[in-house]
């Protein structure tokens, strides 16, 4: 935001988009929060400041958050820009915000390096890891198995084996979904 008058503006506007989506009328909203009809007019319209008392039951009673309310309008919630890690040769895309639903995030990967099999390679934590392959062929090492997961294909493992994983004959791309912990193993120089 250049201002806070843009995000005022942005928040009456959203206040109002909201309220016209569902159909309601401003006496509608106004019984729902418990504020008078023309107060609320005065806030869509910008006539009246807007407090954190009456932006909590506004929000509240259109169904949504403070946080949706006042969120960017920037691109960075839109545009995914992704972060090439050259040392693991890995590009990773993150889908799913910062966490996604119930702790997991979503991440597409672009895997460019082979695996290494190696003490310092092998990687475990708790929870579990579930990825699928949109191209390419990955390499997955798991305890002392070699899986090879080709395109079209998917895994789902539990991270306390030691695992790792790279690409085999060329880049392979993965969606993976990680918890909590595997987001701070597999990602920690992304975020």
């Amino acid at each position: 935001m250049k201002q806070d008058g843009d995000l005022d503006s942005v928040v009456r506007g959203r206040i109002r988009g909201l309220r016209v989506a569902r159909g309601w009328s401003l006496d509608d909203l106004a019984g729902r929060c418990y504020l008078s009809p023309s107060t609320l007019s005065r806030i869509e319209t910008g006539h009246r400041r807007i407090s954190l008392d009456q932006l909590s039951v506004i929000a509240r009673a259109l169904g949504t958050t403070i946080d949706q309310l006042v969120e960017p309008v920037g691109d960075e919630d839109v545009v995914i820009r992704p972060r090439h890690d050259e040392a693991r040769g890995v590009t990773t895309w993150m889908l799913g915000g910062r966490d996604g639903p119930h702790g997991v995030t979503v991440a597409k990967m672009r895997v460019t390096r082979p695996v290494r099999r190696g003490v310092d390679e092998l990687k475990v934590h708790p929870g579990r890891d579930w990825f699928t392959v949109l191209s390419g062929t990955l390499t997955l090492l798991l305890g002392e198995r070699t899986i090879r997961v080709e395109a079209g294909q998917a895994a789902e493992f539990s991270t306390m084996i030691p695992h790792a994983f790279g690409a085999e004959d060329g880049p392979a791309e993965i969606l993976c979904v990680l918890d909590h912990e595997g987001q701070r193993t597999h990602l920690w120089q992304l975020t």
